[in-house]
């Protein structure tokens, strides 16, 4: 019990108990926690659909006007978590920010450690595009050293939308302000695998396009979805686990840019390829080697102990414990 309460000092919040140890959530957290991510997911997504268009998701005018409206969302979005922390009474030494995973101590960490990981993760997709790419290794530096290379790709709205607001907006709204809300209903754990559903569901919007646009069979929309679903859903549990394991946003944005830039690994392509057997041991070799390095690269020690969000829990958490 005394480590307990050495953990989580910064945990005050008016009308919790501690009952032999135990803690003890006031009335009603846990629902006013889950309809504020409801909320918030809902404001998010229906955000994309305040501009009445014929165009397709694609076409730049729909992406700019989205470009503004989630913009505003995402900008609001922390007055989702203030209002959550006013009306329940939950007080944290943590600033608002720090919770949010916007913080400096051990953002360099941050930065590389976690896209390293999921850059082995995708070893093999990695392994078979330096393959099939034209260019030599020192070709592809100069090209990403290239001011101009760049410039096209900020003026190109769907590289924009997919590399950077897409993982900025998406993870600040799910990621930094969802799971300091579920955290202390649910704990990390639960929190981890409960916030994704919360973004896998607001894909399902995608579903609204096809069918209005007429792109694909009706039941091949639906598996479509429910694929996407579980895409979504897996991959933002592995970036609620990074927020919580390292209290950092940066790192959750830009493997999401990362991985918004791969895209989905293109296994049946491996089985065909001239080197397959490479190909194929790269895909094993990268899902093994993230496997191992998995919590040593998340180590909350290199990213300040306890991280913020961890600091909403009343008990130890192996998540959050170096």
């Amino acid at each position: 019990m005394a480590e307990e309460e050495e953990f989580s000092p910064n945990l005050l919040t008016d009308g919790m108990e501690r009952s032999n140890g135990d803690f003890v959530p006031p009335d009603g957290l846990c629902w006013v926690s889950v309809l504020s991510c409801l909320l918030l997911a809902c404001s998010y997504v229906g955000s994309l659909y305040v501009w009445k268009s014929d165009l397709p998701r694609d076409h730049p005018t729909v992406i700019k006007r989205r470009f503004t409206s989630v913009l505003i969302v995402s900008g609001l979005s922390p007055l989702f978590v203030w209002a959550w922390r006013e009306f329940t009474g939950v007080r944290t030494v943590p600033s608002l920010l720090a919770l949010m995973g916007i913080r400096f101590e051990g953002l360099i960490p941050a930065i590389i450690l976690p896209l390293m990981l999921t850059m082995v993760l995708f070893l093999g997709p990695l392994t078979q595009l330096a393959m099939d790419c034209p260019w030599s290794f020192l070709d592809g530096i100069r090209v990403a050293l290239d001011p101009w290379f760049w410039m096209l790709c900020f003026s190109d709205m769907r590289w924009l939308r997919n590399q950077v607001v897409a993982p900025l907006t998406e993870e600040l709204v799910f990621r930094a302000c969802m799971l300091p809300m579920l955290v202390p209903c649910a704990g990390p754990l639960a929190a981890i695998f409960t916030c994704p559903l919360f973004f896998g569901v607001a894909h399902f919007h995608h579903v609204i396009e096809l069918l209005r646009f007429r792109q694909g069979t009706l039941s091949g929309i639906f598996l479509s979805a429910v694929f996407q679903f579980s895409y979504t859903a897996v991959f933002g549990a592995y970036t609620a686990f990074l927020f919580v394991r390292t209290g950092h946003l940066m790192g959750p944005v830009l493997c999401h840019s990362f991985c918004n830039y791969m895209g989905f690994p293109a296994v049946s392509t491996a089985m065909e390829h001239p080197h397959r057997f490479i190909v194929l041991s790269s895909y094993l070799m990268g899902v093994l080697l993230f496997l191992l390095f998995l919590f040593p690269f998340t180590d909350p020690s290199y990213y300040g102990l306890p991280t913020p969000v961890c600091t909403l829990t009343s008990s130890p958490s192996s998540l959050c414990l170096s």
